[in-house]
């Protein structure tokens, strides 16, 4: 058996052995639903108001623009499997057991990555369910639709932001070794960074804004509103190249110090 199907097999028993894993994985697509049902509802509301009847909207779009607030439980958990191994000094065990260290970061990247691409397809399946069930009816105007093609490449694409921020976030655990760290930097990537230099006002920092974690993510997932009114200035196919290279990006910088420093 090999060094890397040894280690995602541990990792794999390891990541379900835990309470932590099963309340995240409980939380998100509550979480999922009511963000959804609440954005649904303000999209229907705002239609109706302003007298724009023959606008239709997908189910699953207010669920795509929900994952913005769902990325967090996903980021818990993603931090919880490297970074709960340096706090209790289990790492040690799981470098004796998987000598090879990138083996082991490439075992919990294969585990977290196909995990929270699930996840992020059935909590949006419900949670798109849901949004068609409450607010397809008269009281919104038949406003909310299901079109098929259209939800399932949505729902698609929230799996792949999910598995993506997820493994981006392990990247950075096994950089940082820290819990406090891990979650800094990584709401700093996703949420913080990028609506700090959309305040600025500059050109510039709003280039930049645009292609960091979150909004590269929306991009990919086809979303075109970038907090400010305006439109994200490039396509679903750059959105997911610019999310590819973060998460590439940090899992060199984990990679890079679980080489070299020890447990």
């Amino acid at each position: 058996m090999s060094t890397l199907w040894q280690a995602v097999l541990a990792e794999w028993a390891k990541l379900w052995s835990v309470r932590s894993t099963w309340w995240c994985l409980a939380f998100a697509p509550v979480l999922m639903v009511v963000t959804a049902l609440t954005l649904g509802g303000a999209s229907a509301t705002d239609a109706l108001r302003d007298g724009r009847t023959g606008v239709r909207v997908a189910a699953s779009e207010p669920v795509v623009s929900s994952t913005s607030f769902v990325q967090f439980v996903l980021v818990a958990l993603a931090m919880l499997v490297i970074t709960s191994e340096y706090s209790s000094g289990s790492i040690r065990v799981t470098l004796q057991a998987t000598p090879v260290r990138g083996a082991v970061l490439a075992g919990k990247a294969l585990v977290v990555g196909p995990v929270m691409f699930g996840v992020g397809v059935l909590s949006g399946a419900v949670a798109t369910g849901l949004v068609f069930a409450v607010l397809s009816g008269d009281l919104f105007g038949g406003l909310v639709v299901l079109p098929i093609g259209e939800v399932v490449a949505d729902l698609l694409g929230v799996g792949v932001f999910a598995a993506l921020v997820s493994v981006m976030t392990l990247g950075v655990g096994a950089a940082m070794r820290s819990a406090a760290g891990t979650l800094t930097v990584v709401f700093m990537l996703l949420m913080g960074l990028p609506l700090m230099l959309l305040m600025t006002g500059s050109q510039v920092a709003l280039d930049v804004s645009m292609r960091m974690p979150m909004f590269a993510g929306l991009a990919f997932m086809g979303s075109t509103d970038n907090l400010t009114g305006g439109p994200i200035p490039y396509s679903a196919g750059e959105g997911l190249a610019w999310l590819l290279a973060w998460t590439a990006a940090a899992l060199a910088a984990g990679y890079a110090v679980l080489r070299r420093r020890d447990a």
